[in-house]
């Protein structure tokens, strides 16, 4: 077996966390931890979308003006936005500035607020892709982490459908990492699911 894990403070976790206390606590207390919350879950999306092409602490780093910026991330308030919010939002220097992105979040709050009618919740429509529960991997080495998956690539090819943009299957699989339905903590992390390893 191959301990790819790194020691923090006498704890063993993910390569990934480094030395960064943002890192450590979004590791601990979210990474791979079932989301059941509507809001939440057009919060991760939301945050997925912008990070596109950037690295995940960067959003990390901004996610409470980012919050702050998009009405913590209520997608009834967020479909109500217009060409004033758009303007509002790429005068913030405290976010990210991509109208494209932007935009993104505006058209994936209407298409989250049709699968909440259709579907009740959107926590009901995501966990129909995993009727078992959340999907716990044990992977040994950072490098057996798959980019995507054929359940990232079905969500995407889904949510698009749908009308959602910047839901790409990377995208997508990072989504599925971080709302808990799939749980990637290495073997050897102090986070793995006792009796998974």
């Amino acid at each position: 077996m191959t301990d790819d894990t790194l020691t923090v403070a006498g704890r063993k976790v993910c390569p990934w966390v480094g030395s960064d206390p943002v890192y450590l606590d979004y590791h601990d207390h979210e990474w791979g931890i079932p989301v059941h919350d509507d809001r939440q879950f057009f919060e991760l999306l939301s945050l997925e979308a912008m990070q596109a092409g950037l690295s995940w602490i960067t959003i990390l780093r901004r996610r409470d003006a980012f919050r702050e910026a998009f009405d913590d991330f209520y997608p009834d308030k967020i479909a109500l936005y217009d060409e004033s919010d758009i303007t509002r939002l790429m005068q913030n220097a405290a976010i990210i500035r991509n109208r494209r992105k932007i935009e993104a979040i505006i058209r994936n709050a209407k298409a989250f607020l049709e699968v909440q009618k259709s579907h009740d919740t959107f926590d009901a429509f995501l966990w129909s892709y995993a009727p078992d529960g959340t999907i716990v991997n044990r992977w040994e080495n950072i490098r057996d982490i798959p980019a995507r998956s054929p359940l990232s690539e079905q969500l995407s090819h889904d949510l698009k459908q749908l009308g959602f943009s910047f839901v790409g299957p990377t995208i997508m699989y990072a989504f599925l990492q971080a709302s808990g339905v799939i749980d990637d903590h290495l073997a050897s992390c102090d986070r793995a699911t006792p009796g998974q390893s």
